[in-house]
């Protein structure tokens, strides 16, 4: 038997040739790259620095002001008002949690639209909604059989009540762990956030929630310049591009504010309750230390931050 003919390769060599493949990997992506933008491509970005900016849990305070700053600017030109994009960071001692009483819902779908306008979620083609809306006969609780694209005369409708669902902001969130990129990730508050800018679009979060929790954008988004809510947060209610997932955020820019979001401001029968979990005076740790709680879905054990009763 012949012995195998070794080859010997020269240092130097052999590093010269891992520098060039890495040019060829890096001219290839930059190519790419340029294509995406002067093409719209699969995701659309207004400048260079757009597309290669750090994912924003790594910049500095200087940086986080500076790409607020070039948004503001972006989004002002394009819908023609002054639009604020704030990075409020999260509030000390805050875990936010949210409860809904379904013996008071009435299916209206108020907070549906009001979700739509505050969050700046597209009109159509594609039309976005993170809050669904779900109507079940009395006594039936399996998912599977509610009807979420009911459309009576009037509601409440007899013999039916009505569970509405959103992303549940999970303290295990498994979204967050599918996420190859780590665009997505849980805030100290307790909120599920995405960097749209770094979302690369593989929808893994979304094959992961099991809760329908978030919508991906197939096409540009419609937002009317006269429809669009200027005061926005980085990681909640700004413009969002094609190609990215996007979720409820308990409207971040409102809540790390003082503020309801906007889906519990506009409830007509007080059926949603949110706050603090921490604080033991919130309206949310009423409801749970005086109420019958559940969360949809408890055997996966991700551990929802929000709660249902029969109030």
């Amino acid at each position: 038997m012949s012995r195998p003919k070794v080859t010997t390769v020269d240092p130097k060599q052999a590093s010269r040739r891992k520098f060039l493949k890495g040019l060829a990997a890096g001219t290839a992506a930059t190519t790419l790259a340029g294509k995406a933008l002067a093409q719209g491509g699969f995701m659309s970005y207004g400048s260079w620095e757009e597309y290669f900016q750090k994912n924003y849990r790594e910049m500095t305070p200087d940086e986080v002001q500076t790409t607020l700053k070039r948004f503001e600017a972006k989004y002002s030109r394009e819908y023609g008002k002054k639009v604020t994009v704030k990075g409020t960071p999260a509030m000390e001692n805050v875990l936010f949690g949210y409860a809904l009483d379904l013996n008071r819902c009435i299916g209206c779908r108020r907070c549906v639209y009001a979700c739509v306008d505050e969050n700046n979620q597209s009109r159509e083609k594609p039309q976005i909604q993170y809050i669904k809306v779900l109507r079940f006969q009395d006594g039936e609780m399996e998912l599977e059989k509610s009807d979420r694209y009911y459309d009576p005369e009037q509601v409440p409708e007899e013999g039916h009540y009505y569970m509405p669902v959103q992303c549940q902001h999970c303290r295990k969130a498994p979204c967050v762990k599918a996420c190859p990129i780590k665009a997505t990730w849980t805030e100290d508050d307790g909120i599920v956030v995405v960097d749209y800018n770094w979302c690369i679009g593989c929808r893994y979060c979304m094959a992961a929630c099991p809760y329908e929790g978030r919508s991906f954008n197939w096409a540009d988004p419609t937002l009317p310049a006269d429809e669009m809510n200027p005061e926005t947060h980085y990681l909640g209610n700004r413009p969002r591009m094609r190609g990215v997932v996007e979720k409820c955020t308990f409207c971040i820019q409102r809540t790390r504010e003082g503020r309801y979001p906007a889906c519990v401001e506009i409830c007509p029968v007080g059926a949603r309750k949110f706050g603090n979990l921490l604080d033991p005076e919130s309206e949310v740790r009423y409801v749970l230390e005086h109420q019958r709680v559940f969360r949809l879905k408890e055997d996966i054990l991700t551990e929802p931050k929000f709660f249902y009763f029969f109030g």
